[in-house]
């Protein structure tokens, strides 16, 4: 799905160069900042391997608000940093003592994205990559487990979206991401299970949203 996903972003990403209008967008054309307010919904394409027991991982969707901010080099390339934190229900599922509740963590993930922005009118597409650093807090490690750590991680996000200009400065937002992210995870379940248990978990989640943005 990684390559593929790459793969997808690499030739849209080409086909800027192809005829593709790189005309100021209408509105306030000397705006080197942009601010959103998004609402998004956060839903995890979860896999894991678990040492020993065996089994999957299931992780919840959560819908939460993000907050992003953006600076224009030029009318077309941009860098975008987008804050957001989430809490996550997590469970340890077809494992050989059964499925496990593994209480939730909240993720700390900012990501910061290249963008090229499709320039020409009030409609104004976008693409963007660049990397992710995921922080894990806040865990709570549900009834069975003494203790469940998560490692910080890096990975990688894929984006796509839109803007829609209202006037100079306000517009609408659609914005879709794929974050490429995995994490070593040690449930201590020595009191249950007499054991500690380490699992490779790939989290992987879309992420959906729609907001509103100012041009400053």
């Amino acid at each position: 799905m990684k390559k593929t996903a790459i793969s997808l972003f690499v030739a849209m990403f080409c086909l800027s160069g192809l005829g593709i209008s790189q005309t100021a967008p209408d509105g306030n054309d000397d705006s080197k900042w942009q601010f959103r307010l998004r609402g998004i919904v956060v839903t995890p394409d979860e896999s894991a391997d678990i040492e020993a027991i065996g089994g999957d991982v299931s992780i919840s969707t959560a819908v939460v608000p993000e907050f992003d901010i953006t600076y224009f080099f030029n009318e077309n390339w941009s860098l975008e940093l987008i804050l957001a934190t989430a809490k996550h229900d997590v469970e340890a599922v077809g494992t050989a003592a059964g499925d496990i509740d593994l209480g939730h963590v909240w993720l700390l993930p900012p990501t910061l994205t290249a963008q090229y922005h499709f320039t020409g009118g009030d409609f104004v597409p976008y693409l963007g990559a660049g990397p992710n650093l995921t922080l894990f807090y806040g865990v709570d490690e549900g009834p069975v487990a003494d203790d469940v750590d998560y490692d910080t991680t890096v990975g990688f996000a894929l984006q796509g979206g839109f803007d829609y200009m209202l006037n100079d400065k306000w517009f609408l937002n659609f914005d879709v991401k794929k974050l490429f992210l995995n994490t070593d995870a040690t449930v201590n379940a020595t009191t249950a299970l007499g054991a500690t248990v380490v699992a490779d978990v790939d989290i992987n989640p879309w992420i959906f949203g729609v907001g509103v943005g100012v041009k400053l």
